[in-house]
C-alpha cells in the first residue's frame, strides 16, 4: 500500500503540506521523492553513540532506504563482527516495499544474503504490537514528520492505541513522530539508548508536552543537540538530535532525569567530533515534571532558576491576569474577504466592510490610530474586511450579490471554514480588540494599542484587557521581563521567527501591579524611529527597578536571557521561505 506520507519513512525532512483534498502544495521535487535524507555523517554519529557493545540489538523503526541500518552495520563491523552476526543484531521496519528493497541492497555488501533478514516490510506500529517488547538495546533513526490527519488508518489507530496504553492522550494536533518515539522508547531494554533525529517542536510545542514528561520519566539522562546550521539544507523545519540514555524498566515520576542542550554553529562541528566529546561540554539541568518547555534548557542552571523564581514571585503575573488573547478573524479565504479601498468602491461594497489590519507589517509602533489606518487605506493596502451579518442575507444590494456569486464561481464557499457557515460569506467573531498581539515575532513581542476601530485577521492576535485601561496594560509589556518570557513560552522555526499562540501569549510575564511605564505615545515615537532599546532601558528604570524592586543584576540577567534566546533563533535566518516569514513578522 502507499506510504502514509510524501517521503520515505524515516530519513526525509518534513513532508509538503497537504491540502484538504489531499493534493500537495509547494511541490518541491525533493520533498515528493523523499530527497531530504539524513546524511551518512549524522547517521554514523548517532549510531556511534547508541551502540556500545558487539551484542547490542538495534532497531530502526522507519528505515527508509537504510542509511541508519548501514551506519549501525558499519559500527558493528568495526567491532569485528562478521556479516551473519551483524544481521542478527539489526532490525529495520519500512512500510514501502521499494524502499525496503533499497535498504536490503545497501546492506548486502556487509551482510551478504542475510541482508534480507535485517529489514521487515510493514507498518511499524502493527509490527510492534505483534512483537515481544522490550527487545532492543538501542533504537536509532528519523521518524516521519507528518500531521495526524494525513496519517491513514489502520496505522493511525494502532499508533494512538500504543500511546494510550502508555498513559498518553493524543489529539488531532499530535504529529505522527510522537507515537514513533513512544513505541521506540517502549522497545528498549533497561539501560538502553534512544538516538533519533526529531523536529525541534519536541522542545516547545504544546502537543509534545506529554511526550517530554514521558521521556523524562523513562530515562536517566537526555541530551538534545541543536545546530545553528539546519541539518536538512532545503527543509524549512528545524530538527534536533535526541540522545536519551539509561532507559528505565518502568516509568517513574521520581526519576531524577537530567536534560542537557548542546548547540553548535555547524553540522560539521558535531559530526567531526566523537559523541562523548560533544556531550562532555553540556551542562545538564534539573527538569520539572510540569510540562515546562525544553527551550528553557538552552539557558544556564542559574538563569533557569531565576526565571522560575520570577514566575513564582508576587511581583509578576501572567498576561492572562490582565488581559485575554484570542485569534484574529478567520475568514476562510482572505483573497475574497480582505479588500482594498479601490476594490470596495469598484465592487459597490460600501457599507458592508469593517476596518481591518491584515498584516503585522502594518503595525509600525506601539499604537494604531485612525490616522494610521486611514493612511494604510489611502496607500491601497487591503484593510477592509467584508462584513455581512447573517440575518442580512435576504436583502443585499445587487453589487454585493454579484460579488458573492463570483466567490461561488471560484468555489470559495466549498472551503472548509466557509462550508460550515450559514451563509458562507458571513464571517463570524468580527469584534474590535483593545490591542493587537504579534503572532509572529522577529525581534520583540510587540503589543499595539488599537485606537483605530479596526479588527485583525488571524495573522495577528486580538487582546481585550480586564484589570486596567488598555494603554496601561500594553505599556507594561515593553520590558525585558516580557521579552525573555516570550522566548521561553513561544516556539521558533527554521526561518528564525518566534511564534506565539494565544495561550502562550497569556503566559507572558508582566508586572503584577501596573504602577506606571513610559507613556505609549513616547514609546511609539521611539520605536517608529528604530529605538526600541531606549524604551526598554527606560522601562527597566521605571517598571523593573522602580515598581517591581528588581536589582541592576536582575535587570541585566533578564536582558541577557532575552538576547541569548533571541539571537539563537535568529541565527537560523535563511533565504527563501524563512526570510519571507521574517519579513511578515517585521
Amino acid at each position: 500500500m502507499r506510504a502514509p506520507r510524501a517521503r520515505s519513512q524515516g530519513h526525509g525532512g518534513p513532508a509538503p503540506t497537504p491540502t484538504n483534498s489531499g493534493r500537495f502544495t509547494d511541490l518541491d521535487p525533493d520533498k515528493l521523492r523523499g530527497g531530504y535524507y539524513t546524511s551518512a555523517e549524522v547517521a554514523a554519529w548517532l549510531c556511534a553513540w547508541a551502540i556500545r557493545a558487539p551484542q547490542d540489538r538495534v532497531l530502526e523503526p522507519s528505515c527508509g532506504d537504510g542509511s541508519f541500518l548501514a551506519a549501525a552495520a558499519a559500527a558493528f563491523a568495526e567491532r569485528g563482527l562478521p556479516g551473519p552476526a551483524i544481521a542478527d543484531r539489526l532490525t529495520g521496519i519500512e512500510i514501502l516495499a521499494a524502499e525496503a528493497d533499497r535498504a536490503r541492497e545497501r546492506l548486502r555488501p556487509l551482510l551478504g544474503l542475510r541482508a534480507s533478514d535485517a529489514v521487515v516490510t510493514g507498518d511499524f506500529f502493527g509490527w510492534w504490537r505483534e512483537t515481544a517488547q522490550p527487545a532492543f538495546d538501542a533504537v536509532v533513526g528519523n521518524p516521519p514528520f507528518i500531521r495526524y490527519q494525513t496519517f491513514p488508518e489502520p496505522h493511525r489507530g494502532r499508533a494512538m492505541a500504543i500511546m494510550e496504553a502508555a498513559g498518553l492522550t493524543p489529539n488531532r494536533l499530535t504529529n505522527i513522530w510522537v507515537p514513533f518515539v513512544v513505541a521506540a522508547t517502549l522497545s528498549l531494554r533497561p539501560g538502553g539508548r534512544l538516538a533519533l533525529v526529531l523536529p525541534a517542536e519536541l522542545l516547545q510545542v504544546t502537543y509534545a508536552a506529554q511526550l517530554r514528561s514521558f521521556l523524562t520519566d523513562r530515562f536517566a539522562r537526555i541530551d538534545v543537540v541543536a545546530c545553528n546550521e539546519l541539518f536538512f539544507d532545503k527543509a524549512e523545519q528545524e530538527v534536533v538530535l535526541l540522545l536519551a540514555d539509561g532507559a528505565l524498566a518502568r516509568a517513574s515520576e521520581a526519576n531524577d532525569c537530567r536534560v542537557a542542550l548542546t548547540e553548535a554553529a555547524t553540522v560539521a562541528e558535531i559530526t567531526g567530533r566523537a559523541p562523548a566529546a560533544v556531550l562532555a561540554a553540556a551542562q545538564p539541568k534539573t527538569i520539572r515534571h510540569d510540562h515546562e518547555k525544553w527551550l528553557k534548557y538552552f539557558l544556564t542552571e542559574r538563569e533557569i532558576a531565576f526565571m522560575r523564581e520570577l514566575r513564582a514571585s508576587a511581583v509578576t503575573t501572567a498576561m492572562g491576569t490582565h488581559a485575554t488573547v484570542d485569534v484574529g478573524v478567520v475568514t476562510g479565504k482572505n483573497e475574497f474577504f480582505v479588500l482594498s479601498g479601490g476594490q470596495v468602491e469598484d465592487l459597490g461594497l460600501e457599507g458592508y466592510t469593517a476596518p481591518l489590519v491584515s498584516r503585522s507589517v502594518q503595525l509600525k509602533g506601539t499604537r494604531l490610530g485612525k490616522g494610521d489606518w486611514n493612511a494604510l487605506a489611502a496607500a491601497g493596502d487591503r484593510v477592509h474586511l467584508l462584513n455581512v451579518a447573517a440575518d442580512h442575507a435576504g436583502r443585499l444590494p445587487e453589487g454585493l450579490r454579484r460579488y458573492i456569486r463570483h466567490g461561488e464561481e471560484k468555489e470559495y464557499h466549498k472551503g472548509y471554514k466557509c462550508s460550515i457557515r450559514t451563509p458562507w460569506y458571513a464571517v463570524p467573531a468580527v469584534w474590535v480588540p483593545d490591542g493587537f498581539v504579534f503572532r509572529q515575532i522577529y525581534d520583540f513581542p510587540r503589543i499595539v494599542l488599537n485606537g483605530s476601530g479596526a479588527t485583525s485577521t488571524d495573522t495577528i492576535h486580538r487582546l481585550k484587557t480586564r484589570t486596567a485601561k488598555p494603554e496601561r496594560v500594553i505599556a507594561n509589556t515593553y520590558t525585558w521581563l516580557t521579552a525573555a518570557s516570550a522566548e521561553i513560552e513561544g516556539r521558533s522555526y527554521g526561518g528564525g521567527v518566534l511564534e506565539l499562540e494565544p495561550t502562550e501569549a497569556e503566559r507572558l510575564l508582566v508586572p503584577a501591579q501596573l504602577n506606571g511605564a513610559m507613556p505609549l505615545a513616547e514609546a511609539d515615537r521611539l520605536i517608529r524611529s528604530g529605538r526600541l532599546d531606549a524604551v526598554l532601558e527606560e522601562n527597566a528604570r521605571i517598571i523593573l527597578k522602580g515598581h517591581m524592586g528588581l536589582s541592576d543584576t536582575d535587570c541585566a540577567a533578564l536582558r541577557a536571557i532575552w538576547t541569548k534566546m533571541r539571537d539563537r533563533r535568529m541565527a537560523r535566518r535563511r533565504t527563501g521561505k524563512g526570510a519571507a516569514a521574517r519579513g511578515a513578522a517585521e
